[in-house]
């Protein structure tokens, strides 16, 4: 019976985190259509979520925001500024290079998520995990091969300071599975829009960049940040990231159909292998005495 309930705990935590990411793989297309500038979008996306997931606090955690802060203080705001700087970095990337190269970049979170959890939580490793993020990172490899650093260093450069932030964040999430998300990613909010409050220009966008900035910040972003950030409550750090190669192949997609970025034959092949090593790190390798989330 213990078994079985590790099990599905961890087919929970696969679910969340496969949907999560699936959802979040729809900001750099919102960003595109929006064509606004990163920083505004930043703002609103900020102004959407805060009241949502403030709302959502209430009902969820069973007691006011400020009481589930009181509770891990010094966590929501390290997780405020993970999640906050992660985003904001995502979407001036997407902003200053190309979309493959960010969500190409997206897939080495499996590497950085698990050396975290490693570091941080002596959360081992299994071989088999090991292999499924081996061979994500080489599918990873065959789509960045020739394209990295096109058409700004810097855009790159800012893609893999989100994963960075991200990876740490899964983390902090798996530490502390008690802690609040709602409330974490409300502060993450909080703190964005007070760093952009003087520099955005929120009021002079046009219909097309408003109506794409709501379905971001008051759908896809907001409930697919929840459902990565819950994942870890159920299974390992290492589990969770190896889904952020989903990110990779759907981005690619809406460059595709909707920017005609169509990728090279080689990324097309990269992409599969991506999706091979996912399949093998969950499905394929459901394993009897699974790690539970701690707590």
């Amino acid at each position: 019976m213990v078994v079985a309930q590790s099990s599905d705990r961890r087919r929970l935590g696969w679910l969340l985190a496969g949907v999560g990411m699936l959802s979040v793989s729809t900001d750099s297309l919102w960003i595109r259509l929006s064509e606004a500038d990163a920083i505004d979008v930043s703002f609103w996306v900020a102004c959407c979520s805060i009241p949502l997931y403030t709302a959502l606090s209430h009902r969820v955690d069973r007691c006011w925001p400020l009481e589930a802060f009181r509770r891990h203080p010094w966590q929501q705001l390290v997780i405020g500024v993970l999640t906050g700087g992660s985003q904001l970095c995502f979407v001036i990337a997407v902003t200053q290079t190309r979309i493959a190269n960010v969500v190409a970049i997206v897939a080495a979170v499996p590497l950085l998520a698990a050396v975290s959890a490693w570091i941080w939580l002596k959360e081992r490793i299994s071989r088999k995990t090991a292999l499924a993020i081996a061979i994500t990172m080489g599918g990873i490899g065959a789509i960045v091969s020739s394209s990295v650093g096109e058409p700004t260093l810097s855009g790159d450069l800012l893609g893999v300071l989100a994963i960075v932030g991200f990876s740490v964040s899964l983390t902090m999430w798996r530490r502390y599975p008690d802690m609040s998300r709602l409330v974490g990613l409300s502060i993450g909010g909080v703190m964005t829009v007070a760093a952009l409050v003087y520099s955005a220009s929120p009021l002079s966008l046009d219909l097309r960049a408003y109506l794409s900035i709501a379905a971001m910040g008051l759908v896809f972003n907001p409930f697919g940040r929840l459902g990565l950030s819950n994942a870890p409550r159920y299974a390992p750090v290492a589990d969770v990231a190896l889904f952020a190669p989903i990110e990779t192949v759907a981005g690619t997609i809406w460059a595709a159909a909707f920017f005609s970025e169509y990728p090279r034959p080689v990324a097309a092949v990269g992409a599969a292998i991506v999706l091979i090593g996912v399949f093998y790190g969950t499905i394929a390798t459901t394993r009897p005495g699974a790690q539970a989330a701690p707590g």
